[in-house]
């Protein structure tokens, strides 16, 4: 369960829905980060969801988010063709988690 970083709404309830996800794949392990917005609040919460290649995996929250530095991920995210590809090397992915990329 998502809450907002700010207020503590429940952001994923029955949406169940981020508003923008992008994978990448950084030293052997996927990372997920997701983006969910506030209604009440207009920040975002991010979540980052980390498969390990050994070890457990995790999920981890940030924010708040301020709404026009999220808006910026968002369509950042959004120029990519297939934001779930970890091993997607568009110019996106690549200014998104930077030198970074397996």
């Amino acid at each position: 369960m998502v809450r907002c970083a700010r207020c503590d709404k429940v952001l994923d309830d029955e949406k169940g829905k981020s508003v923008a996800s992008i994978s990448g794949g950084i030293m052997g392990d996927e990372y997920t980060e997701s983006y969910f917005l506030c209604d009440s609040c207009q920040v975002y919460t991010l979540e980052i969801w980390r498969e390990r290649f050994c070890g457990e995996d995790s999920i981890n929250l940030s924010g708040p988010i301020p709404k026009a530095e999220g808006d910026a991920k968002i369509e950042l995210i959004k120029r990519c063709p297939e934001p779930w590809n970890k091993k997607c090397r568009c110019e996106a992915h690549r200014e998104y988690f930077g030198p970074y990329l397996d």
